[in-house]
């Protein structure tokens, strides 16, 4: 398993709202069939220290990574 990432990587600050809404995306079709949903899930506007945030409690995309890595690692496809 790969590490988790670090909320305050400073990769995270090259991503782009395009970039992220994709990651939603993809968050949504993987964790679809293990009955993961959110549906009020997105980019939302407020950000901390240059860093965009997802609206599921704010959540830094750091944490939109992780749990695709999570899925990505546990089920093929």
């Amino acid at each position: 398993m790969n590490a988790p990432v670090d909320p305050h990587d400073p990769y995270l600050r090259t991503y782009t709202e395009p970039e992220v809404t994709a990651l939603l995306r993809e968050l949504h079709e993987r964790g679809r069939p293990l009955g993961l949903r959110w549906g009020s899930i997105a980019v939302s506007d407020p950000t901390i220290d240059g860093r965009l945030l997802v609206d599921f409690g704010d959540a830094p995309v750091s944490t939109l990574l992780n749990l695709l890595t999570l899925l990505r690692e546990g089920r093929p496809g």
